[in-house]
């Protein structure tokens, strides 16, 4: 019922952009925290960037100078928008209900990922 759809992704070259999108519930995204995930192939997945339910952003590492999580609560949609794309964030992306921040368990209603590919 709340699985949730990411959209968005491609094969792209270094130093692209790509705006993936993440459709949600009106009903839990006025009641949680939501957040963005990605997972490499043959690593675990990881934090990307989490948002509040009231827009208070917190992004992995080094990432904040890149990606921008951002939402549209007119729209229900959840975003992450990734500047100057490296071949290591080359990932599937999931987004989840939860969490804004790194240690924190989501609730676990991503869905397929979307791909994002980089390469030259």
């Amino acid at each position: 019922q709340g699985q949730l759809a990411e959209s968005g992704g491609g094969l792209v070259q270094p130093g692209e952009s790509l705006r993936l999108s993440c459709p949600a519930s009106a009903r839990l995204l006025r009641a949680y925290d939501m957040a963005w995930y990605r997972q490499a192939q043959g690593k675990q997945r990881e934090f990307v960037a989490g948002i509040n339910t009231v827009g208070r952003t917190n992004y992995a590492g080094s990432l904040k100078d890149r990606f921008t999580i951002s939402r549209d609560n007119a729209n229900y949609t959840v975003y992450l928008q990734i500047n100057s794309l490296k071949p290591e964030d080359a990932a599937v992306y999931f987004c989840d209900y939860g969490c804004s921040v790194t240690k924190c368990r989501p609730i676990g209603y991503w869905g397929q990922g979307t791909q994002v590919t980089v390469s030259s």
